[in-house]
């Protein structure tokens, strides 16, 4: 067994420590003189030795307060004090105690730390978070809800005198009779006393006091503002206890009468806001009321129609109360109270009504329709329903009889002309009025005005979003939807009515108005239509009562992806722009063609001839004749009808013989049917062109040359453009030939119409 195991097996002996420190008595602020002792060491080591006492750390060599403690006697073991301390600032200080032989500089025991506590003294007053404070309360506070906290904080020795708060505050700004603010010294929560007034104290100053209880006793004081909010302890109080009125039987009244109240309380807050209601009488809610925010008054109106025959005389009671719930203060103690009111009676005596037009004043713009013999406008007035008297319609101004109107349905036709040089026109304004009679005892009468403006006010009328539809449905039932957009100078006029235009009777056999969804309408097709061009005149009514015309553009057609319509034809684009002289030159051109056509592909050839071969069942086909005066192309002929028009084409099978004359082709092989179509086609094309030369050059007589015929071989190298590139004779013609043509001659027998 080594020393070292030896060593490790004795038995712990517990050493008593050789270190004796006496009490170490520092104190802030202390004045001195410096340096001021403070307290001694002592070790039992120093018996028959020479010692040596060292200390070191904060406030020795280290910081905070380098330099603060020494020991000036070393041999004794006497610690200094050199200037004064800030116990807020440092409050202990741990510093190391070393004991070593002065002769040789070992150190002869072990190392002591010791904490030293500054005493503190009252040096700080308690300060508050904030130097102002500032609430809002409502006049009806409860005294049991603090109104607000202040708090304060002392910086000395937690737990002492020093540092203990209480509060106190004095006399508040102004200072009403019966109302105090109370303090919770502990807390700083400040309460009332009693209750608020808003009328005589609008708002308070508290001075607030901290003070600790060192000593001496040091304090700080804080600004405290209340600010009080009106509440509701006024109620609203009618005018007049009763109101007596006259409302007219049938159709709604607004505002028929203005209930007027008074509160005390501050204005425009929910404390002088009312809510009224109707507590009795409107069983068959037949009216309602409501609150004008501007003058806090009640507007009572007629929702649905009153009933002369039913309810002759009818009596409303109608409460009032504010928006926030009413309270009232009674020894201190607030109350709140949500069922307070007060109220007023309304007597109404319903007198028969007089028939009334929709809309009172109806604003038309001078339309192109608007002829003799046309209808104007349908301008109804009606009754309600319970009524049964009929109406009578008549016109009681109309100075220059430029309308009549039917006595039974109030449609108005137009008489003669509208004329703009008429002394009865104001700024291009036309004033009528339109009377609409009962048959009653007496009879009541109501009254319709109609602005009929002879300028420009398309500003001012809506229209249509879309004038022209695409539609690939044309089954019995499609429904499409027609929208309407305001006008530039009314942005917000909608909703919208609409109606069909009272003289397009044909139009009502194929279509009808739906449903009215206010910006739009549906239009229903009422039966199956073949495809082609329509025109739908609609009239739209904003509920300003301006009323325009507007024709509704609907092409019907073939859409080969299922939903999109193939482009226009030519023929439509460019007629629209045409007159009837030149549609008339359109037509003859084409009646000319479509004959001349038929008639070449006839005719007698009085030269060579060449020989048919024709199959055994169509028999034997005799030439024709052809001109031999000229060697140019019959592509040059019939007034160059085909430039920019493609030409038919017409495929030649192998071993398949046919007779070229003339460029008429007739394939044997081919079905008249097919020979039917395609000359349909050609002539549509040409047709298409012709409109397009028309349209679009004022001389086209340069394009009108003589007819030159070509000669008889000239095809096989030159290749005809020619309409008559397919040889079609007059019996191969249907009885129905002309009403098979196509949409695009159904548009140009509606722009001859117009």
């Amino acid at each position: 067994m080594d020393s070292y195991q030896s060593d490790s097996l004795r038995p712990l002996k517990r050493t008593k420590r050789a270190w004796i420190i006496t009490t170490i008595d520092v104190q802030e602020e202390d004045k001195g003189p410096f340096p001021k002792y403070a307290g001694q060491l002592f070790n039992n080591r120093s018996y028959n030795t020479s010692l040596k006492y060292l200390i070191s750390g904060p406030g020795v060599d280290e910081a905070p307060e380098i330099g603060l403690f020494s020991i000036e006697d070393d041999a004794n073991g006497h610690l200094y004090v050199h200037h004064t301390i800030d116990r807020e600032r440092t409050p202990t200080f741990q510093i190391r105690f070393d004991v070593e032989s002065r002769k040789s500089g070992e150190l002869l025991d072990s190392p002591i730390f010791f904490r030293i506590k500054v005493k503190d003294i009252n040096d700080n007053a308690p300060e508050f978070s904030m130097k102002e404070y500032s609430t809002t309360i409502r006049e009806d506070h409860s005294k049991d809800e603090p109104v607000i906290q202040v708090t304060a904080q002392d910086k000395d020795e937690v737990g002492t005198v020093n540092s203990q708060v209480s509060y106190s505050i004095s006399m508040p700004m102004p200072s009403p009779d019966g109302l105090t603010f109370n303090i919770d010294p502990t807390t700083g929560s400040i309460f009332l006393s009693g209750c608020l007034d808003y009328k005589a104290a609008k708002s308070f100053y508290l001075l607030v006091k901290a003070s600790d209880h060192g000593s001496p006793q040091l304090s700080s004081t804080a600004t405290v503002a209340v600010t009080v909010e009106d509440a509701n302890n006024h109620l609203p109080v009618f005018t007049s206890d009763n109101y007596h009125l006259q409302i007219s039987a049938g159709g709604e009244h607004p505002a028929v009468v203005r209930l007027q109240v008074e509160d005390k309380d501050s204005p425009n807050t929910p404390a002088w806001r009312a809510k009224y209601k109707i507590t009795k009488g409107n069983e068959k809610e037949q009216f309602s009321i409501e609150t004008d925010p501007a003058t806090n008054e009640g507007i009572l109106s007629v929702i649905k129609p009153l009933s002369y025959e039913g309810d002759p005389e009818m009596r409303l009671v109608i409460s009032v109360a504010n928006e926030e719930p009413f309270f009232w203060c009674k020894n201190g103690i607030v109350t709140i109270s949500r069922l307070e009111s007060t109220n007023t009676a309304v007597n109404i005596e319903v007198l028969q009504s007089a028939p009334r037009f929709h809309p009172p004043i109806l604003i038309v713009q001078k339309e192109d329709s608007m002829k003799p013999g046309r209808v104007f406008r349908k301008y109804p007035a009606t009754y309600s329903d319970d009524v049964p008297n009929k109406i009578k319609y008549k016109l009681a101004h109309d100075p220059d009889g430029w309308l009549s109107v039917d006595e039974k349905s109030g449609v108005l036709t137009v008489v003669k002309g509208f004329d703009q040089e008429s002394p009865s026109l104001n700024n291009s304004l036309y004033t009528i009025i339109v009377h609409a009679a009962d048959h009653g005892k007496p009879p009541q009468t109501g009254t319709g005005t109609i602005l009929l403006y002879l300028s420009d006010i398309n500003d001012h009328m809506p229209a249509l979003v879309a004038p022209a539809l695409d539609v690939c449905d044309n089954k019995e039932g499609t429904v499409l939807i027609i929208e309407a957009k305001p006008a530039l100078a009314h942005s917000h006029s909608g909703p919208f009515t609409f109606e069909l235009a009272e003289d397009s009777e044909d139009v009502k056999h194929n279509w009808k108005l739906g449903r009215n969804f206010g910006q739009s309408v549906e239009l229903v097709m009422l039966r199956s239509l073949p495809q082609g061009s329509y025109l739908v005149p609609i009239i739209i009514q904003d509920r300003q009562g301006f009323s325009t015309r507007q024709d509704q553009h609907i092409r019907l057609c073939f859409c080969p992806d299922g939903h999109t319509c193939p482009s226009y034809s030519p023929v439509l684009q460019a007629a629209v722009g045409l007159g009837s002289g030149a549609i008339v030159i359109i037509l003859i051109v084409f009646l000319l063609l479509l004959v001349s056509s038929i008639m070449l592909c006839q005719c007698y050839r009085s030269g060579a001839e060449r020989k048919a071969i024709a199959s055994h069942q169509e028999g034997e086909q005799t030439l024709i004749n052809f001109n031999e005066e000229s060697k140019s192309s019959f592509s040059e002929a019939g007034l160059d009808i085909t430039r920019g028009v493609t030409s038919t084409t017409v495929s030649m099978e192998a071993g398949k013989e046919m007779i070229s004359e003339n460029g008429c082709f007739t394939g044997y092989k081919t079905s008249r049917a097919r020979h039917l179509d395609c000359f349909i086609q050609t002539v549509d094309s040409t047709l298409a062109w012709k409109v397009y030369y028309q349209s679009t050059l004022e001389d086209y007589g340069d394009i009108c040359e003589p007819c030159r015929y070509t000669e008889e071989g000239v095809f096989e190298s030159e290749p005809s453009n020619s309409p008559c590139s397919i040889s079609i004779g007059s019996e191969d013609l249907p009885d129905d030939f002309l009403n098979t043509l196509g949409p695009m001659f159904s548009a140009l027998e509606e722009i001859c119409q117009k």
